[in-house]
């Protein structure tokens, strides 16, 4: 039995006041890198569509917390999260091994600016991702003030295989029968996946796409312009580093919480 195993379902140290340990509800596999996972929510915890936690696991005298992006929205009655992961991870090598009835640890402050009040108003709002940086948008898109704010909402995933897509392929389908969204997403939300290792329909760094315009070609839509556009970006470094300074070349300018623009990043990565 591995040191996770044999602590996961009770905690190993006094849980502090700004933590809050919860019990896992679901999971599941998407591929042998990929996987999400449910929680309960706190009746206290309140966060805004788009933001991050820090999340541990009480399998050791001091927890490794990391920071993970809340896939579920701010009305979902439990806490969803997408993630990668990592054999030699200080956090993930023991997430991937949770199973329904273990406790996550998570700390009581949410965070982060891809949340809708960074961004002034516009008419459309594109959602950049790469990889497990979909999560913040698996949120929004499931909040129907994104729709009320925004009538175009473009979200595109870039990863290495096809298989890596199915994650937020099937939650977007699965919006059709949405109670509070489907209607809205049916008119209003647009998923468009590429890969840039696997053959697939669509192939391409989303930054390459959106330089030679070939991303606005395919969605039938005139290239970005600070009048009416907006964005979001999240997914690894070099990539938000690279799609930021595409967006800038477009006009638009980056934005926070406390400063309103016409676009945002995250910073928070997963570990």
């Amino acid at each position: 039995m591995d040191a996770y195993a044999a602590t996961a379902a009770q905690p190993a140290y006094p849980i502090p006041e700004n933590v809050f340990a919860e019990r896992v509800v679901s999971v599941k596999h998407f591929t042998d890198r990929l996987f999400s996972f449910r929680i309960t929510r706190p009746a206290s915890f309140r966060f805004r569509s788009g933001e991050f936690v820090m999340i541990g696991l009480p399998n050791a005298a001091k927890p490794v917390f990391r920071a993970y992006s809340i896939a579920s929205p701010s009305w979902d009655e439990e806490i969803e999260f997408f993630s990668i992961k990592v054999e030699d991870g200080p956090l993930t090598e023991h997430l991937q091994k949770i199973v329904p009835g273990d406790t996550v640890l998570m700390r009581k402050k949410p965070t982060g600016t891809l949340v809708l009040d960074a961004l002034l108003p516009g008419k459309r709002l594109y959602l950049l991702s790469t990889g497990t940086g979909v999560a913040p948008f698996a949120s929004l898109v499931r909040d129907p003030e994104t729709y009320e704010k925004f009538e175009e909402v473009i979200l595109v995933q870039t990863c290495r295989e096809v298989a890596e897509l199915r994650y937020i392929t099937e939650l977007v389908e699965g919006l059709q029968d949405d109670p509070l969204v489907g209607e809205f997403a049916a008119d209003k939300l647009r998923l468009h996946t590429t890969t840039t290792r696997d053959s697939f329909v669509r192939m391409g760094r989303v930054t390459d796409l959106m330089r030679s315009g070939k991303l606005f070609t395919d969605l039938g839509l005139p290239a970005i312009s600070p009048e009416g556009d907006r964005a979001m970006i999240c997914g690894s470094m070099d990539m938000l580093n690279e799609t930021k300074s595409v967006l800038q070349g477009f006009g638009l300018v980056e934005g926070a919480n406390n400063a309103p623009a016409s676009f945002v990043v995250e910073r928070a990565f997963v570990g």
